[in-house]
């Protein structure tokens, strides 16, 4: 069964072009929402997660923090599970 991802972004972030990437090659589809410029939902995010980089990734609303994080769940072999794949 399709999970719901959600990626919160910023236009200039490397990381946030990676963790698309690494979606995309899994083909995973996902909602992108970008943050910058919108403080009302970095806020949100913020407090969501107690960080305050993005990208911030969710997998049916739970967060799973950003690139680093799914990259490390990639390599540990987790993240095909997570995703539903």
């Amino acid at each position: 069964m399709a999970k719901k991802v959600t990626i919160y972004t910023t236009n200039y972030c490397p990381y946030c072009h990676a963790a698309k990437k690494l979606l995309d090659q899994k083909g995973v589809s996902y909602q992108e929402i970008n943050v910058e410029g919108d403080d009302v939902k970095r806020q949100w995010l913020v407090q969501k997660t107690n960080q305050r980089t993005v990208p911030q990734i969710f997998v049916d609303d739970q967060p799973y923090g950003g690139f680093d994080d799914i990259s490390a769940l990639d390599d540990q072999g987790k993240l095909d599970e997570i995703l539903g794949l």
